[in-house]
């Protein structure tokens, strides 16, 4: 039987040394650069202040599942896997606030690159990209605040 939480919540926590997938730890810090121990291959493209997270839905991975793509959290090099959200919500200028400590602002919409392909049925990784699939991209921030993330972090979209 599942167990998923009720509430909107951080579902996995993902770095790596640079590339996908990215793997899940326990709790990480984030501060203005990203999360403590993550790197990105290419600087021009990802990282830096206004991309320094980026986030995912579970419920978008699990749809992409059932499509029948290899696809896990952490696969597309997502930082925060998020479950629970109004995806549709999630959109550049909305700021979150997660756990005790953390808030973030959206920043853009992220643009998927042929190194997610092995996670696409046919390497069709335009499944996520926002231009095409409007709903189904990953989504940059900057951190306002920042803390430590775990797993089971309330996730809240802050009301303007």
């Amino acid at each position: 039987m599942s167990t998923r939480l009720l509430y909107a919540h951080v579902h996995q926590i993902n770095i790596s040394d640079g590339g996908v997938p990215k793997l899940p730890v326990l709790e990480a810090k984030i501060g203005e650069q990203g999360l403590d121990g993550d790197r990105q291959r290419n600087l021009k493209f990802h990282g830096g202040p206004d991309r320094a997270v980026c986030l995912y839905s579970l419920e978008l991975v699990d749809r992409l599942q059932d499509e029948g793509h290899p696809i896990d959290p952490g696969s597309t090099g997502e930082n925060l896997t998020l479950s629970g959200l109004d995806w549709d919500q999630v959109r550049p200028g909305i700021r979150l606030t997660i756990g005790p400590e953390i808030r973030l602002e959206v920043t853009s919409y992220t643009t998927p690159c042929s190194h997610n392909g092995r996670w696409f049925r046919d390497e069709d990784f335009s499944r996520i990209a926002q231009k095409l699939n409007p709903g189904w991209s990953r989504v940059y921030a900057k951190v306002l605040r920042g803390g430590i993330v775990r797993p089971g972090d309330e996730v809240k979209i802050e009301q303007s």
